[in-house]
């Protein structure tokens, strides 16, 4: 999913200072493309807190009614330096990139891009499907290594599931251990991580056995829900620093509950946050914005003639980083304008 903000700031995303007890933070409603844009909640990045592990995005959204109108659709758009987590609770999308990939993604799937040099793509709401959308974009930062390695994309529908004491448990990446079993996705990762769907029934407890050298944050999508003996709203995020080896997750009596616990080891590389983009200066920014706008302006204001109605790639070639795009009614996504803060002193966030 694109990041649709006409004014995106440019932020500088590092690991925060780590506390004692959890951590609230609250989203903040977004809304992605204009007048009949779809809202999400973001609760990352924020000033608080930019990271979690190499997490750096997270929007929650739904339940939307999509059976009328065209439901989601976000026109192709370019990522760099990222890896996009793409997990449903209700609904299907389709998703098409520059890679050539053609993919829906459904409750209890992953689809997972890794942008590298740079990627693009796009996500619809494909015909007949469910009459709600409702799930969690997220993202992750790719380490220094990895920002040169050739885009790709895995969908996974496969994933481990535990079921324990009214608790069911459903690693979408990375590894996590409910009642002494070792719960291992399948998808690529280039930094530790974890990411779960968590689902209790009401008044259950669920203790995880978690690596105490990283950092985690359940993300509440609904019920009466405390983490660590904390109450965190629906749409909140509880974050917990380093140092815990067990996580306690608990709803109340009352009704069912639902999270998503996401985690990893603390980030160890300060990066460049703005629109889709993500480097290590602000210059990457502005290099990755200028070849997306240069592709743009090639094909003109409603995609490459004669592919309309269709959503269509080619994929990438030397000097093309982000593919060519053709056939989408009203062509690729335009960039927001970049502040030009080449010439200003940039401060690290205390």
């Amino acid at each position: 999913m694109s990041n649709l903000e006409t004014r995106p700031a440019e932020q500088v995303c590092a690991a925060g200072e780590q506390g004692d007890g959890i951590e609230l933070l609250s989203p903040r409603d977004v809304p992605l493309g204009g007048p009949r844009a779809m809202n999400v909640r973001r609760t990352i990045p924020q000033r608080a807190r930019s990271l979690v592990g190499a997490w750096c995005f997270s929007d929650h959204y739904g339940p939307d009614d999509v059976s009328v109108g065209e439901g989601m659709q976000v026109p192709p758009h370019p990522h760099t330096g990222l890896q996009t987590v793409s997990w449903l609770f209700e609904g299907e999308i389709l998703h098409r990139d520059s890679v050539g990939s053609l993919q829906a993604v459904r409750p209890g799937e992953l689809n997972l891009m890794t942008a590298g040099v740079g990627i693009s793509h796009s996500e619809e709401s494909p015909a007949g499907r469910p009459p709600l959308l409702h799930g969690v974009q997220l993202w992750t930062a790719l380490p220094g290594s990895a920002l040169g390695i050739d885009p790709h994309f895995e969908h996974h529908g496969d994933l481990p599931v535990a079921r324990y004491d009214g608790a069911v448990v459903q690693v979408f990446i990375g590894r996590l251990t409910v009642a002494g079993e070792q719960l291992a996705s399948p998808a690529t990762t280039y930094t530790p991580l974890v990411g779960a769907q968590i689902d209790l029934e009401p008044g259950a407890e669920l203790r995880l056995d978690v690596d105490a050298d990283h950092e985690h944050a359940l993300l509440v999508d609904s019920g009466d829900v405390t983490f660590e003996g904390c109450g965190v709203p629906p749409a909140g995020l509880g974050y917990a620093a380093p140092g815990r080896s067990t996580l306690v997750v608990r709803a109340a009596a009352g009704a069912p509950a639902r999270a998503v616990l996401i985690g990893g080891l603390p980030f160890a590389e300060d990066v460049i946050m703005w629109w889709n983009f993500m480097g290590r200066t602000h210059e990457d920014i502005v290099r990755a914005r200028d070849d997306w706008m240069a592709l743009v302006a090639e094909l003109g204001p409603a995609g490459a003639p004669g592919n309309a109605g269709a959503t269509g790639y080619t994929e990438g070639a030397a000097g093309r980083r982000f593919g060519q795009v053709h056939g989408y009614p009203a062509g690729p996504l335009r960039a927001p304008a970049l502040p030009d803060l080449r010439l200003k002193p940039r401060a690290r966030p205390a």
